[in-house]
Protein backbone atom coordinates (compact mmCIF):
# COMPACT_ATOMS: atom_id res chain seq x y z
CA UNK A 1 0.00 0.00 0.00
CA UNK A 2 1.07 3.59 -0.30
CA UNK A 3 -0.51 6.59 0.80
CA UNK A 4 -1.49 9.01 -1.12
CA UNK A 5 -2.57 11.34 1.37
CA UNK A 6 -2.34 13.12 4.16
CA UNK A 7 -1.37 10.06 6.95
CA UNK A 8 -4.52 9.83 9.57
CA UNK A 9 -3.83 10.55 13.07
CA UNK A 10 -5.23 10.40 16.81
CA UNK A 11 -5.88 13.85 18.30
CA UNK A 12 -4.63 13.11 21.85
CA UNK A 13 -2.70 16.02 23.40
CA UNK A 14 0.69 15.02 24.87
CA UNK A 15 1.54 13.66 28.30
CA UNK A 16 4.10 13.48 30.49
CA UNK A 17 3.78 10.73 32.67
CA UNK A 18 5.02 8.54 30.15
CA UNK A 19 8.74 7.02 30.11
CA UNK A 20 11.16 7.87 28.58
CA UNK A 21 14.10 6.51 26.38
CA UNK A 22 17.06 7.36 27.75
CA UNK A 23 19.51 6.39 25.93
CA UNK A 24 22.35 8.79 26.40
CA UNK A 25 24.84 8.74 24.02
CA UNK A 26 23.47 5.92 21.90
CA UNK A 27 21.97 7.78 19.47
CA UNK A 28 23.48 4.58 16.62
CA UNK A 29 22.00 1.90 19.35
CA UNK A 30 18.58 4.07 19.01
CA UNK A 31 18.35 4.30 15.25
CA UNK A 32 18.68 0.57 14.53
CA UNK A 33 16.06 -0.29 17.26
CA UNK A 34 13.80 2.38 15.18
CA UNK A 35 14.62 0.84 11.63
CA UNK A 36 14.23 -3.00 12.98
CA UNK A 37 11.02 -1.92 14.63
CA UNK A 38 9.64 -0.40 12.00
CA UNK A 39 11.35 -0.69 8.62
CA UNK A 40 12.14 -4.66 8.14
CA UNK A 41 12.31 -6.76 5.48
CA UNK A 42 12.30 -3.09 3.71
CA UNK A 43 14.50 -2.85 0.59
CA UNK A 44 13.67 0.93 0.34
CA UNK A 45 15.99 3.72 1.77
CA UNK A 46 14.51 6.59 3.49
CA UNK A 47 15.30 10.10 3.53
CA UNK A 48 18.19 11.02 6.09
CA UNK A 49 16.12 13.85 7.12
CA UNK A 50 13.07 12.01 7.74
CA UNK A 51 15.44 9.54 9.88
CA UNK A 52 16.81 13.13 11.81
CA UNK A 53 13.57 13.90 12.63
CA UNK A 54 12.54 10.58 14.14
CA UNK A 55 15.65 10.84 16.57
CA UNK A 56 14.56 14.31 17.63
CA UNK A 57 11.07 12.70 19.58
CA UNK A 58 14.03 11.20 21.33
CA UNK A 59 15.87 14.40 22.22
CA UNK A 60 18.98 13.45 19.62
CA UNK A 61 20.84 16.55 18.05
CA UNK A 62 21.10 16.74 14.72
CA UNK A 63 24.10 16.70 14.20
CA UNK A 64 23.80 13.61 17.00
CA UNK A 65 21.49 12.13 14.60
CA UNK A 66 23.49 12.82 11.60
CA UNK A 67 26.42 11.59 13.09
CA UNK A 68 25.47 8.53 13.82
CA UNK A 69 23.61 7.78 10.53
CA UNK A 70 27.48 8.37 8.85
CA UNK A 71 28.99 5.60 11.69
CA UNK A 72 26.53 3.37 10.77
CA UNK A 73 26.98 3.31 7.68
CA UNK A 74 30.96 3.03 8.24
CA UNK A 75 30.11 0.28 9.81
CA UNK A 76 28.88 -1.43 7.27
CA UNK A 77 24.94 -1.47 8.83
CA UNK A 78 23.56 0.95 6.87
CA UNK A 79 23.87 1.36 2.92
CA UNK A 80 23.64 4.89 1.59
CA UNK A 81 22.49 6.72 -1.90
CA UNK A 82 21.64 9.77 -3.07
CA UNK A 83 19.00 11.22 -5.30
CA UNK A 84 19.91 14.57 -6.16
CA UNK A 85 21.70 16.53 -3.38
CA UNK A 86 19.38 14.39 -0.98
CA UNK A 87 20.97 11.14 1.02
CA UNK A 88 19.15 8.31 1.44
CA UNK A 89 19.43 5.30 4.05
CA UNK A 90 18.78 1.56 4.43
CA UNK A 91 19.57 -1.13 6.09
CA UNK A 92 22.49 -3.24 4.47
CA UNK A 93 21.27 -7.27 4.29
CA UNK A 94 23.91 -8.38 7.23
CA UNK A 95 22.25 -5.89 9.36
CA UNK A 96 19.13 -6.56 8.42
CA UNK A 97 19.48 -10.11 9.30
CA UNK A 98 20.83 -9.58 12.75
CA UNK A 99 18.17 -6.78 13.52
CA UNK A 100 15.38 -10.20 12.94
CA UNK A 101 17.43 -12.49 14.79
CA UNK A 102 17.84 -10.38 17.90
CA UNK A 103 13.56 -9.45 17.15
CA UNK A 104 13.04 -12.74 17.54
CA UNK A 105 14.79 -13.48 20.37
CA UNK A 106 14.09 -10.92 22.71
CA UNK A 107 9.88 -10.45 21.62
CA UNK A 108 9.37 -14.30 22.26
CA UNK A 109 11.21 -14.42 24.96
CA UNK A 110 9.06 -15.09 28.07
CA UNK A 111 6.03 -17.09 26.23
CA UNK A 112 5.36 -20.40 28.31
CA UNK A 113 7.78 -23.03 26.71
CA UNK A 114 8.71 -26.98 26.74
CA UNK A 115 9.44 -28.53 29.34
CA UNK A 116 13.11 -29.14 30.94
CA UNK A 117 14.84 -32.39 30.53
CA UNK A 118 17.23 -31.78 33.49
CA UNK A 119 20.23 -31.01 31.47
CA UNK A 120 22.87 -28.47 31.66
CA UNK A 121 25.11 -27.25 29.39
CA UNK A 122 28.63 -26.48 31.05
CA UNK A 123 30.69 -23.71 28.94
CA UNK A 124 34.58 -23.80 30.67
CA UNK A 125 37.27 -21.54 29.76
CA UNK A 126 40.50 -20.06 30.36
CA UNK A 127 42.19 -16.69 28.80
CA UNK A 128 45.44 -15.13 29.91
CA UNK A 129 45.59 -11.63 31.55
CA UNK A 130 46.85 -9.89 28.60
CA UNK A 131 43.56 -11.14 26.46
CA UNK A 132 40.63 -9.13 29.06
CA UNK A 133 39.22 -7.86 25.63
CA UNK A 134 38.39 -11.31 24.37
CA UNK A 135 37.81 -12.35 27.92
CA UNK A 136 35.20 -9.61 28.05
CA UNK A 137 33.63 -10.32 24.64
CA UNK A 138 33.21 -14.15 25.41
CA UNK A 139 31.61 -13.19 28.32
CA UNK A 140 29.13 -10.85 26.84
CA UNK A 141 28.44 -13.50 23.78
CA UNK A 142 27.95 -16.33 26.62
CA UNK A 143 25.19 -14.39 28.41
CA UNK A 144 23.48 -13.69 25.22
CA UNK A 145 23.43 -17.47 24.93
CA UNK A 146 21.91 -17.84 28.05
CA UNK A 147 24.80 -18.83 30.41
CA UNK A 148 25.72 -17.73 34.16
CA UNK A 149 29.06 -18.00 35.84
CA UNK A 150 28.66 -20.64 38.26
CA UNK A 151 32.62 -20.03 38.88
CA UNK A 152 34.90 -17.69 37.23
CA UNK A 153 35.72 -19.74 34.26
CA UNK A 154 33.03 -22.18 34.49
CA UNK A 155 29.36 -21.00 33.09
CA UNK A 156 25.94 -23.09 33.17
CA UNK A 157 23.07 -22.44 30.91
CA UNK A 158 19.53 -24.80 31.38
CA UNK A 159 19.32 -24.20 27.37
CA UNK A 160 21.00 -26.27 24.58
CA UNK A 161 23.28 -23.90 23.10
CA UNK A 162 26.37 -26.68 23.16
CA UNK A 163 26.49 -25.60 19.24
CA UNK A 164 26.58 -22.44 19.66
CA UNK A 165 29.05 -22.29 22.38
CA UNK A 166 31.43 -24.16 20.81
CA UNK A 167 30.93 -22.18 17.59
CA UNK A 168 31.35 -18.97 19.49
CA UNK A 169 34.62 -19.85 21.08
CA UNK A 170 36.02 -21.10 17.76
CA UNK A 171 34.94 -17.74 16.38
CA UNK A 172 36.66 -15.43 19.10
CA UNK A 173 39.83 -18.02 18.84
CA UNK A 174 39.69 -19.30 22.40
CA UNK A 175 42.03 -22.56 22.13
CA UNK A 176 41.30 -23.23 26.02
CA UNK A 177 37.89 -23.84 26.27
CA UNK A 178 35.50 -27.23 26.88
CA UNK A 179 31.72 -27.19 26.47
CA UNK A 180 29.72 -30.22 27.88
CA UNK A 181 26.15 -31.48 28.65
CA UNK A 182 25.50 -32.27 32.50
CA UNK A 183 22.95 -33.02 34.54
CA UNK A 184 22.89 -33.13 38.33
CA UNK A 185 22.41 -36.77 40.11
CA UNK A 186 21.26 -35.03 43.77
CA UNK A 187 20.22 -31.94 45.23
CA UNK A 188 22.44 -29.64 47.15
CA UNK A 189 20.48 -30.88 50.74
CA UNK A 190 21.50 -34.34 49.72
CA UNK A 191 25.31 -33.74 48.36
CA UNK A 192 25.37 -32.47 51.94
CA UNK A 193 24.74 -36.06 53.73
CA UNK A 194 25.69 -38.00 50.65
CA UNK A 195 29.64 -36.07 51.08
CA UNK A 196 29.92 -37.64 55.08
CA UNK A 197 33.59 -37.76 55.72
CA UNK A 198 35.42 -37.41 52.75
CA UNK A 199 33.91 -34.26 52.07
CA UNK A 200 33.20 -35.07 48.20
CA UNK A 201 30.05 -35.88 46.29
CA UNK A 202 29.86 -37.51 43.32
CA UNK A 203 27.81 -35.49 40.64
CA UNK A 204 26.63 -37.64 36.90
CA UNK A 205 26.92 -36.40 33.67
CA UNK A 206 25.49 -37.54 30.42
CA UNK A 207 27.27 -40.24 28.38
CA UNK A 208 28.42 -41.60 31.66
CA UNK A 209 30.89 -39.20 32.48
CA UNK A 210 31.20 -38.09 36.17
CA UNK A 211 33.25 -36.05 38.55
CA UNK A 212 34.20 -35.11 42.06
CA UNK A 213 32.90 -32.06 43.65
CA UNK A 214 33.94 -30.66 46.99
CA UNK A 215 30.68 -30.60 48.96
CA UNK A 216 32.32 -27.94 51.96
CA UNK A 217 29.84 -25.56 49.83
CA UNK A 218 27.98 -27.04 47.40
CA UNK A 219 26.57 -24.52 44.82
CA UNK A 220 23.86 -25.97 42.25
CA UNK A 221 23.91 -24.80 38.81
CA UNK A 222 20.96 -22.19 39.40
CA UNK A 223 23.07 -20.36 42.12
CA UNK A 224 24.76 -19.07 39.06
CA UNK A 225 22.05 -16.52 38.99
CA UNK A 226 20.92 -13.99 41.36
CA UNK A 227 17.15 -14.82 41.58
CA UNK A 228 16.27 -12.03 44.55
CA UNK A 229 17.72 -9.54 42.31
CA UNK A 230 16.11 -11.03 38.92
CA UNK A 231 12.62 -11.37 40.86
CA UNK A 232 13.36 -6.95 41.93
CA UNK A 233 14.15 -6.57 38.15
CA UNK A 234 10.68 -8.25 36.68
CA UNK A 235 8.32 -6.56 39.87
CA UNK A 236 10.00 -3.18 39.04
CA UNK A 237 9.31 -3.81 34.84
CA UNK A 238 5.56 -4.54 35.95
CA UNK A 239 5.32 -1.55 38.04
CA UNK A 240 6.88 0.82 35.76
CA UNK A 241 5.01 -0.60 32.83
CA UNK A 242 1.49 -1.37 34.32
CA UNK A 243 0.08 1.98 34.61
CA UNK A 244 0.12 2.33 30.64
CA UNK A 245 -2.25 -0.20 30.14
CA UNK A 246 -5.22 2.17 31.39
CA UNK A 247 -4.36 5.12 29.07
CA UNK A 248 -3.58 2.30 26.23
CA UNK A 249 -7.21 0.88 26.49
CA UNK A 250 -8.69 4.27 26.25
CA UNK A 251 -6.96 5.35 22.73
CA UNK A 252 -5.40 8.25 24.97
CA UNK A 253 -1.95 8.00 23.63
CA UNK A 254 -0.37 10.72 21.15
CA UNK A 255 1.12 9.17 18.47
CA UNK A 256 4.63 10.38 19.28
CA UNK A 257 4.69 9.72 23.08
CA UNK A 258 3.65 6.00 22.37
CA UNK A 259 6.50 5.44 20.44
CA UNK A 260 9.30 7.17 22.35
CA UNK A 261 7.44 4.82 24.78
CA UNK A 262 7.11 2.02 22.72
CA UNK A 263 11.14 2.18 22.18
CA UNK A 264 11.75 2.55 25.81
CA UNK A 265 9.61 -0.92 26.44
CA UNK A 266 11.32 -2.76 24.35
CA UNK A 267 15.02 -1.38 25.20
CA UNK A 268 13.67 -2.33 28.87
CA UNK A 269 12.27 -5.63 27.79
CA UNK A 270 15.75 -6.69 25.81
CA UNK A 271 17.33 -6.72 28.52
CA UNK A 272 15.99 -9.62 29.85
CA UNK A 273 17.35 -12.77 27.89
CA UNK A 274 20.71 -11.93 29.06
CA UNK A 275 19.41 -12.44 32.57
CA UNK A 276 17.23 -14.98 32.53
CA UNK A 277 17.54 -18.20 29.83
CA UNK A 278 14.04 -19.10 30.17
CA UNK A 279 15.18 -20.52 33.61
CA UNK A 280 12.63 -23.73 34.15
CA UNK A 281 9.78 -23.06 36.26
CA UNK A 282 10.42 -26.21 38.33
CA UNK A 283 14.37 -24.41 39.57
CA UNK A 284 12.45 -21.12 40.57
CA UNK A 285 10.60 -19.74 43.99
CA UNK A 286 6.79 -19.95 43.88
CA UNK A 287 5.16 -17.64 42.04
CA UNK A 288 7.93 -16.35 39.73
CA UNK A 289 6.78 -13.02 37.97
CA UNK A 290 8.18 -13.83 34.44
CA UNK A 291 4.82 -14.40 32.88
CA UNK A 292 2.92 -11.41 34.75
CA UNK A 293 6.02 -9.31 33.24
CA UNK A 294 5.81 -10.55 29.70
CA UNK A 295 1.94 -10.57 29.48
CA UNK A 296 2.57 -6.74 30.64
CA UNK A 297 4.87 -5.82 27.94
CA UNK A 298 3.28 -8.37 25.04
CA UNK A 299 -0.26 -5.40 25.68
CA UNK A 300 1.74 -2.47 25.65
CA UNK A 301 3.99 -3.54 23.22
CA UNK A 302 1.11 -4.73 20.72
CA UNK A 303 -1.64 -2.21 21.54
CA UNK A 304 1.00 0.88 21.04
CA UNK A 305 1.97 0.00 18.20
CA UNK A 306 -1.11 1.49 15.87
CA UNK A 307 0.17 5.37 17.46
CA UNK A 308 3.83 4.70 17.17
CA UNK A 309 3.41 3.59 13.48
CA UNK A 310 0.99 6.98 12.81
CA UNK A 311 4.07 8.50 13.99
CA UNK A 312 6.95 7.06 11.79
CA UNK A 313 4.54 7.31 8.99
CA UNK A 314 3.87 11.12 9.59
CA UNK A 315 7.44 12.02 9.74
CA UNK A 316 8.12 9.77 6.80
CA UNK A 317 5.24 11.17 4.69
CA UNK A 318 6.88 14.76 5.31
CA UNK A 319 9.91 14.07 3.33
CA UNK A 320 9.02 11.07 1.56
CA UNK A 321 5.17 10.57 0.36
CA UNK A 322 5.25 7.51 -1.51
CA UNK A 323 7.07 5.45 1.47
CA UNK A 324 4.94 6.38 4.65
CA UNK A 325 2.39 3.36 3.45
CA UNK A 326 5.60 0.98 3.96
CA UNK A 327 5.99 1.61 7.76
CA UNK A 328 4.88 -1.41 9.25
CA UNK A 329 5.49 -3.63 12.90
CA UNK A 330 6.52 -6.40 14.63
CA UNK A 331 4.25 -7.77 17.19
CA UNK A 332 4.96 -10.55 19.94
CA UNK A 333 2.05 -12.91 18.53
CA UNK A 334 4.60 -13.29 15.12
CA UNK A 335 7.24 -12.76 17.06
CA UNK A 336 6.78 -16.35 18.36
CA UNK A 337 5.97 -18.04 14.99
CA UNK A 338 9.00 -16.44 13.28
CA UNK A 339 8.87 -13.96 9.91
CA UNK A 340 10.50 -14.11 6.52
CA UNK A 341 13.89 -13.36 6.38
CA UNK A 342 14.20 -9.58 5.57
CA UNK A 343 14.77 -8.53 1.99
CA UNK A 344 18.78 -6.90 2.09
CA UNK A 345 18.50 -3.01 1.09
CA UNK A 346 20.63 -2.96 -1.91
CA UNK A 347 22.49 0.54 -2.03
CA UNK A 348 20.32 2.23 -4.27
CA UNK A 349 17.81 5.20 -4.08
CA UNK A 350 14.51 4.44 -2.80
CA UNK A 351 11.84 3.18 -4.36
CA UNK A 352 8.11 1.87 -4.44
CA UNK A 353 6.32 -1.15 -5.66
Amino acid sequence: MVITGPVVTRGHSPRADLPRFRLGAQPQRLLMTLLGDYWHGREEHIPSAALVRLLADFDISTVGARAALSRLARRGLLASSRVGRNTYYGLTGQAAEALQDSAVRVLSFGQAGAGWDGRWVVAAFSLPEEQRDIRHTVRNRLRWLGFAPLYDGMWVSPRQETEAAIRMFAELGVPNATVLTAAEAIDAAEAIDAAGATGAVRTAGTAGMSAMAVAASPRRPIEAWDLTELRARYEDFIGTHTPLLGRIRAADVDPAEALVARTALLDAWRRFPGLDPDLPLKLLPPQWPRARAHAVFAEVYDELAPFAVDRVRQVIFSFAPELAGLVRHHTVGRAAAGWPTPVPAHGRPAVTR
